[in-house]
Formats: structure tokens, sequence, C-alpha cells
């Protein structure tokens, strides 16, 4: 996946978590303060060996976002 692709996909995917968190606020409760949010991908949900960011927890993508 070429970078423009990868960008082009993260801010699709952050369109649709805004509109889900619109349409259920209550999915912040769950999420800490400070927090990363990486969207992976559905496919291959392991991260990217390059980023040295750790992340509590991992939003998963299908119809819904889901904290796991």
């Amino acid at each position: 996946m070429t970078n423009k692709e990868t960008v082009n996909r993260n801010i699709g995917l952050t369109f649709d978590f805004i509109k889900q968190i619109i349409e259920d606020p209550e999915i912040l409760d769950n999420i800490k303060d400070n927090s990363t949010i990486e969207f992976l991908q559905k496919d291959y949900p392991e991260r990217e060996k390059s980023k040295q960011v750790i992340a509590d927890k991992f939003i998963k993508v299908r119809r819904k976002f889901e904290l796991i």
C-alpha cells in the first residue's frame, strides 16, 4: 500500500470513527485521556514493526468500531 493510499484509508476511517462517536458518545468513556488511536487493517491486525508507539488498546474495524 502506498503512502497516499494509507493516508486516504486513515482519513476515511477517522471520519467513520467520528460518525460512530456522534451516534454513540459513550464510546469515549472507554478511551483514556491522551490515548493514541491506531487503525489496524482488518486482514492484517498486527502492527507495523517500524512504529514505536505502544498502545494500551486497539480498535478493530468491522461494521462498528470496538475496543479490543
